[in-house]
């Protein structure tokens, strides 16, 4: 369990320190999709925003189901005891 643990916090690491590599490497401090400008800045804020509505809206619905299956186990398990 430890060595599991050691090793994906390793693999993380090696992941985030791989991503940063470009990004320190050019001296004008441009990132992985070159110079930023306000269209760049602008999509990737709106896809969070759309990202984080439809995240909710997925959990929502997600939610609904898995409490109508606990209301339909909770009736059949009370239709048992009764003996309907």
């Amino acid at each position: 369990m430890k060595a599991r643990l050691t090793l994906l916090t390793s693999l993380a690491l090696t992941v985030c320190l791989a991503l940063a590599v470009p990004a320190s490497a050019n001296p004008n401090g441009e990132g992985l999709l070159g110079e930023t400008n306000d269209k760049i800045i602008t999509f990737f804020s709106l896809g969070v925003i759309v990202f984080f509505v439809l995240f909710a809206l997925v959990m929502s619905w997600l939610q609904s189901a898995l409490e109508k299956r606990k209301a339909q186990r909770k009736g059949a398990k009370v239709r048992d005891i009764v003996g309907w």
